[in-house]
């Protein structure tokens, strides 16, 4: 049924409800297009703003163009100029003529390793040789490359304040470099805006990032899409590195590379380390620039120990095309080493009362003092700390550390650090029998194997010897297998923890200790059709003697002993001149003591300076003679990291002693890995033991005739 119809005033009162609405719609819609409008003209005047903000045009010209010009072709006066407040001293003869190296190799490539001695700004000087190419438009790439990415990034950080960050943008610099460095200082130190910046309305495309600056493009500038980067020798940032220029498209790689510092001591002290860096630098770090074109590479360098990164790269044999500089602090020798030496005594007494006697007495005497010695650098010396010269600020840290200045300062360290009679680990590598891993050689008749613990590994080395003691290497390892070549002991990837999961660290070598010790006293050694097995196995039992002593009761047997090492140095008694004491037994510098009464574990005492210095000698016998030690295989490369161990870890001191000349072992400052060697050491002295005798051994060395009362050892 249809509603009835509305009554007329019904009627209208509707429309008129219905024609308020429809104008309320209208005025809304006005009103939303008003306020859309109103957001786009602001949007357009801020974004106006923002472009007029971000717009660093017009860029400032150059304050002194013919003083900029001057600069062009001499790094000198660039530096002068520039960086006053960091060449402030005369230049020395060696600062000039490293300059005129670096301007070369800038201007015309090449290669240039230069050593000077700390604090001489050689690193100052290699960065502003990079500036100097870049800013000028000489270089378009320049990549810094450090030992290390952290170092890496504080070079950058140090050379974005010397292009104007955080400093005063009114220094010469920014004055005369205006062009160049206009899209730097606009950034403020907020790298944010680098995004949107322009200039004449043009995107200028600089970049502030944390190991790489990108120059802005600008009319005018030399450096436009010039790059400075920076990272460490490893971690895979040296290869592909190139940047692609943003108003041409064109790829740039680094054509002048900028080698800082690329060793460490650690580094140093290891062959296969050392010999992976200069191959990066001689193969990666020279190829940067690309197939169709040479690098320039400037490389400052410090050298550590012989043979290391440092001295390779300034061997004129071993490395030509480096033209290496090695320059010294002070040349010559004292032609009165006695004032120096009172000088010395003097100088430790003004330590202590805080007095300048020393320096009144070298004063006093300077000419005579001088004599035999000239300073490379006459302007470095401390005049305020009571110097009177650059050369007794040069003796004065001689005198404080010899062995650091040698190295820090006079670029070439001590020779403790590479004696004559300490192997390099090349020559290690290359004494090998051609025989197969564990195969026994047939004139060997004894076979010996030493095992060394620690908390994460056991180091293990087992020896084959013939009556005359010559050696032979027949297997090394740990336990667990690293199933690698390089490692170091702590940070080796398979653990004694991690093959023996919930064990604590006693545990855990216990558990490895029975299980290697079981198994190598078990293996049987094929020698042509002869089967042999060890004769004796010696445990270090310096770490854990309840553990080692433990092992050998349950599946050691009496081809197990305990082993001490005793380095004994040139003020004590050798081994030869100990009173033998009943139930003792003596041997070739070994010695089984008397444990009754003592609660300790029956064990065998070696004299490790002895006995190191006897593996060395054989391992620097020639290969045939008797007494020589030889590696298994046919591979040196199978043996780096063993020859690193022996010949890398470990620097001797000859010393004499009322008993005698001793050759005292230590190890180098960064304290390498040598755990191969205290096995290879056990072993030998595991041999004597069993009654191998080289020639002259077995009587006993004669008495000191100072102590009538000593008695000559005793020997098996």
């Amino acid at each position: 049924m249809p509603s009835p119809p509305l009554p007329p005033a019904s009627r209208r009162f509707l429309g008129e409800v219905l024609q308020g609405l429809a104008r309320e719609r209208e005025a809304a819609a006005r009103g939303a297009a008003r306020y859309l409008e109103h957001r786009r003209s602001v949007g357009e005047t801020q974004a106006a703003r923002v472009r007029a903000a971000q717009d660093i045009a017009p860029v400032p010209g150059r304050a002194d163009a013919a003083r900029h010009d001057r600069c062009r072709s001499s790094l000198r006066l660039f530096c002068e100029t520039y960086f006053a407040e960091a060449f402030f001293l005369a230049w020395s003869a060696d600062h000039l003529k490293v300059i005129a190296r670096l301007e070369e190799v800038v201007l015309k490539s090449g290669l240039f390793a230069f050593a000077m001695p700390r604090g001489s700004g050689k690193t100052c000087l290699a960065e502003a040789a990079a500036l100097w190419a870049v800013l000028y438009g000489w270089r378009r790439y320049v990549c810094i490359l450090t030992v290390s990415a952290e170092r890496s990034q504080e070079l950058i950080e140090h050379m974005k304040g010397l292009l104007g960050f955080r400093t005063d943008p009114e220094g010469p610099l920014t004055l005369d470099f205006g062009p160049e460095l206009a899209p730097f200082l606009a950034l403020e130190g907020e790298p944010r805006r680098c995004i949107g910046q322009r200039c004449g309305g043009k995107p200028t495309f600089v970049r502030w990032q944390q190991r790489r600056l990108i120059f802005g493009l600008v009319p005018g500038s030399l450096a436009s899409g010039a790059v400075i980067s920076a990272s460490g020798l490893t971690g895979g940032g040296v290869r592909g590195q190139r940047y692609r220029l943003a108003d041409s498209r064109k790829v740039i790689r680094p054509d002048l590379a900028l080698v800082d510092d690329p060793q460490d001591d650690d580094i140093a002290a290891s062959a296969t380390q050392t010999r992976t860096r200069v191959r990066l630098l001689n193969g990666a770090v020279l190829g940067m620039a690309g197939p169709t074109r040479r690098i320039a590479a400037l490389a400052a360098v410090t050298v550590i120990q012989p043979d290391d990164v440092a001295s390779r790269l300034l061997d004129h044999e071993k490395s030509p095309d480096w033209r290496g500089e090695r320059m010294q602090m002070l040349h010559g020798t004292p032609a009165n080493p006695k004032l120096w030496d009172e000088y010395r005594s003097l100088r430790l007494s003004d330590l202590a009362a805080g007095t300048d006697t020393s320096g009144e007495f070298y004063q006093t005497h300077r000419p005579e003092m001088d004599a035999g010695l000239e300073a490379a650098w006459s302007s470095r010396h401390d005049a305020e700390a009571g110097e009177r010269s650059a050369i007794q600020a040069a003796m004065n840290l001689k005198l404080r550390d010899e062995e650091t200045f040698q190295a820090e300062y006079q670029n070439d360290p001590l020779p403790a650090q590479a004696r004559a009679e300490t192997l390099t680990p090349d020559r290690v590598m290359t004494k090998l029998s051609g025989l197969a891993r564990g195969e026994v050689p047939p004139s060997a008749t004894h076979l010996t194997m030493f095992i060394d613990v620690h908390d994460r590994l056991l180091f293990y080395v087992v020896c084959a010897w013939e009556e005359n003691f010559t050696g032979h290497v027949l297997d090394y390892g740990t336990w667990p297998d690293q199933r690698r070549g390089q490692f170091t002991a702590s940070a080796a990837p398979h653990t004694l923890g991690s093959a023996y999961p919930g064990a604590g660290i006693g545990g855990a070598i216990q558990a490895g200790l029975e299980a290697l010790v079981a198994s190598s006293l078990a293996r049987e050694w094929k020698r042509g059709d002869a089967l042999l097995k060890v004769d004796r196995l010696l445990v270090d039992m310096g770490y854990k003697p309840s553990i080692v002593a433990a092992v050998k009761r349950k599946v050691g047997s009496s081809v197990m002993w305990l082993s001490r090492g005793a380095g004994l140095r040139a003020n004590r008694k050798p081994m030869s001149a100990w009173v033998r004491k009943p139930g003792e037994v003596h041997g070739h510098y070994w010695y089984i003591p008397t444990v009754r009464r003592t609660g300790e574990h029956p064990h065998v005492i070696v004299d490790v300076n002895y006995w190191k210095t006897f593996a060395m000698a054989a391992l620097a016998t020639p290969a045939g003679d008797a007494g020589a030690m030889t590696l298994f295989g046919r591979d040196p490369r199978a043996h780096e990291l063993f020859a690193e161990h022996i010949a890398r870890s470990e620097f001797s001191t000859e010393l004499t002693g009322p008993w005698g000349t001793v050759r005292e072992w230590s190890s180098l400052p960064a304290r390498p890995d040598n755990h191969w060697l205290d096995c290879l050491v056990g072993c030998a002295a595991a041999a004597s033991m069993t009654g191998i005798r080289a020639a002259g051994q077995g009587a006993a060395p004669a008495a000191s005739r100072k102590t009538r009362k000593n008695r000559a050892a005793t020997y098996l």
